[in-house]
């Protein structure tokens, strides 16, 4: 904790300070980021998205405790996993738990199409489903085709996501372990083409950073603007790793 909150705070007035979006903290570690942000005294208080890793009936009690110390956390999302049966009474609770003004963020499990049925519901519900990309094991690392079915609902839906794990580098590879990630530089192409009827599938598979760099450039202001409001935030454990990867593409 002491390490993410010096890195975050020090991104926060560095360079780069505009890409830097919301801490991430769960809800379980939430007592070890206060007892670190009352050690180095933030100049303003730190933009929050809390992850609730306690189930949904520790929500209140954790929004209570962040708005509690408004001195040092400004509490702007909260992200949760969804049941595998995701319905109208579960949305409602949500609704109910996290303040109108906080965004809520919310991740059906991933299989088949009752997946894109949940996805669909947290659209309808005014929430921003979540997409995983990446994991410990294969089954974290959706298909390219999973992942375009998914931009498919979304970008049909008006709303933003948010997408999370793997995505450390801008163009998709495979690791050492054999992984293949998703590059974040991919999902902003795909989400371009999906919001004008284009091959998506296409822009997740490729390879080419050179072309998916020149395609990215040649987004017009208003197309720059549609995607940034579909494809809203992701969630990085490094924000050195992406600003590196934007500056060697020339995209900073």
């Amino acid at each position: 904790m002491p390490d993410a909150v010096r890195g975050h705070l020090d991104g926060r007035v560095g360079e780069w300070s505009g890409v830097m979006g919301l801490f991430l903290c769960p809800a379980s570690r939430l007592a070890e980021l206060i007892t670190e942000l009352i050690k180095v005294k933030p100049a303003k208080p730190v933009a929050l998205s809390l992850v609730i890793d306690t189930g949904l009936g520790g929500v209140p009690k954790a929004v209570s405790i962040v708005e509690s110390r408004s001195e040092l956390l400004a509490l702007r999302m909260v992200e949760m996993p969804a049941p595998s049966d995701v319905d109208e009474v579960w949305l409602e609770r949500v609704s109910e738990f996290v303040p109108e003004d906080v965004i809520r963020v919310v991740e059906p499990r991933r299989g088949g199409s009752e997946w894109l049925d949940g996805v669909r519901r947290v659209i309808e519900h005014g929430s921003w489903p979540k997409l995983r990309c990446g994991g410990l094991s294969q089954e974290n690392f959706p298909s390219v085709d999973e992942v375009a079915d998914f931009l498919s609902v979304v970008s049909g839906g008006g709303v933003a996501f948010k997408a999370t794990a793997g995505l450390h580098k801008a163009v998709r590879h495979t690791d050492e372990q054999g992984f293949t990630h998703h590059g974040f530089l991919n999902l902003l192409v795909a989400t371009a083409r999906s919001l004008s009827g284009r091959d998506v599938r296409e822009a997740l598979a490729s390879t080419d950073a050179e072309a998916l760099t020149a395609e990215a450039k040649a987004l017009s202001d208003q197309a720059a603007h549609a995607v940034r409001g579909v494809f809203a935030s992701y969630g990085s454990c490094s924000l050195a790793e992406p600003i590196a990867d934007l500056e060697e593409l020339g995209l900073l």
